[in-house]
């Protein structure tokens, strides 16, 4: 009797027999050539694996090449492994901990060590070399499937206690894999790349320090980061973008353009804005208010502290308080700042009562929240304890669900367009494990969800199970110039305080019923989308968010009076223009005024003056030559102009009275 056969369905549809026992290594090579060449691990049934796995049943199956994230996460997590064997080859006392993928922009990996000095670029470069070695071996990786005994055995021998703390944690008859190449083995789950010699491009980014398992009263570890990627050109690339990205630190351009400083006096993650940043933000913040009236949004105002008993009720004194700041005693109450605005906005819907017809009730606001964050993890504006929510709710009926979440899309699009985002990655969270509410009501919202994006022509990908436990999800990420991806918009239906605040309407038959809450921020907070937005543009702003848009330059003091007259002529238009007249040099000037990032310089000597017109630069060195002066202010104030007001779908805009500037 010959051997029993299996069917394998591809990711195209097509299926394939083979034997029993047969390895994807041998399923990639029946493919074809190039994809068995290419091959570094596979999906079999949603679960990533070894080209080395033999397959005992039918199956689907999809096998990874270095072209795919899952790819690029096994050839990393791969590297990861051999810079963790290089370490212990070169550092035989330091112990290892724990080494995963990670893909933050800069990083494609880490590997976490307890040894007894921190690593130095020298050791880097020594770790490297050693790497560089074990590669051109070609060492294959083996995975060993043993019991947790045997493999608490195999690290204790090592010394290797952090790999016994993290087998402790194991039940006691399971089986646990190991990964093995050369003399250096690892607790691993796995998938890794058939041998070393798959690993093309890899660097070692940097050291630094880390607590083991992120618990400050734990040791400090050291950690070294790295990233690797399917060819030299593709690193090259990477590492290309990370020096423009260090050009285009928000914290750098903050200080060159006087934007924004922090100071320890006041306080760790808490911005001063100067004047220019608060002028780029009151823009951003003017602008969003108009869209959420052209929206049909109401503004509200709400308090930055609130009684413990409030902060009860919705939960985060029990569920986030290592996040809220201690409380304040007022008049033998505690009050607390608030770090989220949700409760306000329910207690001002609940002071009235609300029909069915008073739905959909939008509350939005520009509230202002404080949240612990210890000291390591703050960055610029990117990472602060005290920012500003774009922050609203809506409460609406069932019925009228689908299209508020339409609305709601439409909107975010209309604004991250208007400040110039184009590339978007969407997702939508489903329900997890644990849940409040019931399933229908989750089904509901999600399919409202799911239609919404379907009926704005949105391309998504679901996230199964990754919902929070109070609703499911649609997150945002906006894509900048350099293609780092920030996550930006969150519009979240609410099942949770609803309940806890006894929210409800009464509906036709005259009876109290729970509305749907959606909770959305469409920028995410005004300090690190002013942080982004910074960095997408390189500081160079659109002419209508920059805090100066015009500098006009006379050449000598001759020419000071025509150009005061200028400047008078377009701020009359709601231009924001300033006279450089200072003593110094033209060209020392013009080069100040380009570091400032001023869109247009307006340069005026006698020939300027007797031609009536200006030598018009534009901030990124382009000469634009001359231009007679009433061409060269219409020019500017079309530029100026705020973006076009939106075209709202399933209902006009409630109040279209929009500034021009």
């Amino acid at each position: 009797m010959g051997a029993q056969n299996i069917k394998i369905t591809l990711p195209d549809g097509k299926l394939m027999e083979v034997p029993v026992g047969t390895a994807i290594s041998e399923i990639a090579a029946k493919i074809g050539k190039s994809l068995s060449n290419s091959a570094v691990a596979a999906i079999v049934d949603d679960r990533m694996v070894d080209l080395s796995k033999k397959l005992d049943k039918d199956a689907k199956v999809s096998i990874l090449t270095l072209e795919s994230p899952e790819g690029l996460e096994v050839l990393r997590h791969s590297t990861a492994h051999v810079m963790a064997g290089a370490v212990k080859d070169l550092f035989p006392s330091a112990k290892v901990t724990i080494g995963p993928a990670i893909d933050d922009g800069i990083n494609g990996f880490y590997y976490d060590f307890d040894v007894e000095k921190s690593f130095t670029e020298e050791d880097l470069e020594k770790i490297t070399k050693r790497m560089q070695e074990v590669i051109s071996e070609n060492v294959p990786f083996e995975r060993m499937e043993v019991s947790r005994e045997k493999a608490r055995e195999i690290f204790s021998g090592q010394g290797e206690d952090y790999k016994l703390e993290l087998l402790d944690a194991i039940e006691e008859d399971q089986t646990v894999s190991l990964y093995k190449h050369g003399d250096f083995t690892d607790l691993c789950r796995g998938p890794h790349l058939p041998s070393t010699k798959k690993i093309k491009a890899f660097k070692l980014m940097s050291v630094a320090g880390a607590y083991w398992r992120g618990d400050s009263s734990n040791k400090m570890l050291s950690r070294i980061y790295g990233t690797a990627f399917a060819t030299k050109k593709d690193l090259n690339k990477h590492l290309e973008r990370l020096e423009e990205a260090k050009k285009r630190d928000h914290r750098l351009l903050g200080k060159q353009m006087d934007l924004f400083s922090f100071s320890q006096n006041v306080g760790g993650g808490l911005a001063l804005w100067h004047p220019k940043g608060a002028r780029i933000r009151s823009i951003i913040e003017e602008f969003w208010r108009q869209s959420h009236r052209d929206y049909g949004y109401e503004l509200v105002y709400t308090p930055h502290v609130g009684r413990a008993t409030l902060w009860q009720t919705s939960g985060h004194l029990d569920f986030y308080s290592e996040n809220m700041y201690s409380p304040m005693d007022i008049e033998g109450n505690p009050y607390y700042v608030k770090p989220m605005n949700c409760p306000f906005h329910i207690e001002i819907y609940k002071s009235g009562l609300k029909s069915y017809r008073d739905l959909p009730i939008r509350f939005a606001e520009l509230g202002t929240v404080y949240r612990f964050e210890a000291s390591g993890v703050l960055h610029g504006l990117l990472r602060v304890r005290g920012f500003t929510q774009d922050d609203a709710h809506i409460f609406c009926r069932q019925d009228q669900l689908n299209i508020e979440i339409r609305r709601c899309l439409q909107h975010t699009f209309y604004l991250l367009r208007s400040f110039g985002f184009e590339k978007f990655d969407i997702f939508l969270s489903t329900r997890p494990e644990k849940f409040v509410g019931e399933e229908a009501d989750w089904e509901a919202a999600t399919d409202a969800l799911k239609q919404a994006l379907d009926a704005e022509g949105l391309d998504f990908e679901i996230d199964p199970g990754e919902g929070v436990f109070y609703g499911p999800k649609i997150d945002i990420k906006i894509r900048d110039s350099l293609e780092r991806s920030w996550q930006c918009t969150t519009v979240q239906v609410d099942f949770n305080l609803p309940d806890r605040f006894d929210v409800t309407y009464v509906d036709r038959d005259n009876n109290r019923v729970r509305p749907f809450m959606v909770h959305r921020a469409l920028l995410g907070s005004m300090e690190r989308f002013f942080g982004v937005l910074l960095e997408h543009y390189a500081g160079r702003l659109p002419t209508w968010l920059a805090p100066v848009q015009v500098v006009v330059l006379p050449v000598t003091e001759a020419q000071n009076e025509f150009a005061q007259k200028i400047a008078n002529q377009l701020a009359e238009k709601d231009v924001r223009v300033q006279v450089d007249d200072r003593s110094e040099k033209l060209g020392f000037r013009i080069r100040e005024n380009r570091l400032q990032r001023i869109p247009y310089l307006l340069v005026v000597g006698q020939r300027e003056v007797e031609n009536n017109g200006v030598s018009a630069k534009v901030g990124k060195g382009e000469d634009l030559g001359f231009l007679p002066l009433d061409k060269a202010v219409s020019m500017i104030v079309e530029d100026a102009a705020w973006p076009t007001p939106p075209n709202i779908e399933g209902g006009s805009m409630k109040n279209n009275t929009r500034r021009s500037n």
